[in-house]
């Protein structure tokens, strides 16, 4: 029998105001995956992660996490299940130092990463420990964002456009981090536009246009997918 996945979303449909986004949107993950969510600008792709995480107002369809309903349950609760979101804008504190940062999200389970080993990871925000969040890099603070996330304890981790705007050696940083924490067990959701530098992490890919899910493979079948990519993404 095939494991059960983790995640499961099902004719999923969300809406900002009367703007219908999502249209039956369908994809599942499985513990200890990395799976990218590629797709244009406005394809639907973040509104798929604000609708995990409950951050819709106006949502509807089947999202099941580790076999538990949520599609009715407020934000909060689904983190507490043990999920997070990194949103794309950040969300750092700016008038806080790092540790601070750091400290701020509550546990809600067993697991989360100790600030020695959020360290080990990102070695560059033990040196700014003291430092206010906005007098930090982009890169810097991409680092605090997924860090702060890791202290949680939440075993699936949503990371939306965590390269965007960033240095090449600061990309590669977080391709190594993400793959230590898929070693470490964690399960990650990865919407990218960078799809080159995705395809290297990724076990499996879904596509996304206009709301829906269009294509899905894995890392293997990738040679062969590779036109339909282009055609989907503009690569």
């Amino acid at each position: 029998m095939a494991e059960a996945p983790l995640l499961s979303v099902s004719d999923l449909h969300a809406f900002y105001g009367e703007s219908h986004v999502l249209h039956g949107a369908a994809l599942e993950i499985r513990e200890g995956e990395i799976v990218t969510l590629l797709g244009r600008n406005g394809a639907g792709k973040t509104t798929t992660l604000k609708s995990i995480m409950g951050m819709m107002a106006k949502r509807r369809g089947s999202i099941r996490y580790g076999g538990v309903e949520t599609i009715a349950m407020a934000s909060d609760r689904i983190a507490r299940l043990g999920i997070a979101l990194c949103p794309e804008e950040r969300g750092i504190f700016t008038s806080l130092n790092v540790e601070e940062n750091l400290l701020l999200p509550p546990k809600i389970a067993p697991g989360g990463l100790s600030l020695d080993e959020i360290f080990e990871l990102f070695p560059n925000l033990r040196e700014r420990l003291r430092s206010p969040g906005g007098k930090l890099s982009g890169g810097e603070q991409q680092m605090l964002a997924i860090g702060r996330i890791l202290r949680t304890g939440a075993r699936l981790l949503m990371l939306d456009e965590p390269t965007e705007g960033l240095a090449p050696v600061i990309i590669q940083q977080i391709a190594r981090t993400i793959e230590k924490l898929k070693a470490k067990g964690f399960t990650i959701l990865l919407v990218e536009q960078n799809f080159r530098w995705a395809s290297a992490l990724a076990d499996r890919f879904y596509v996304m246009d206009h709301g829906q899910i269009v294509e899905a493979f894995n890392s293997a079948e990738l040679p062969a997918n590779r036109d339909k990519l282009h055609a989907y993404l503009g690569v």
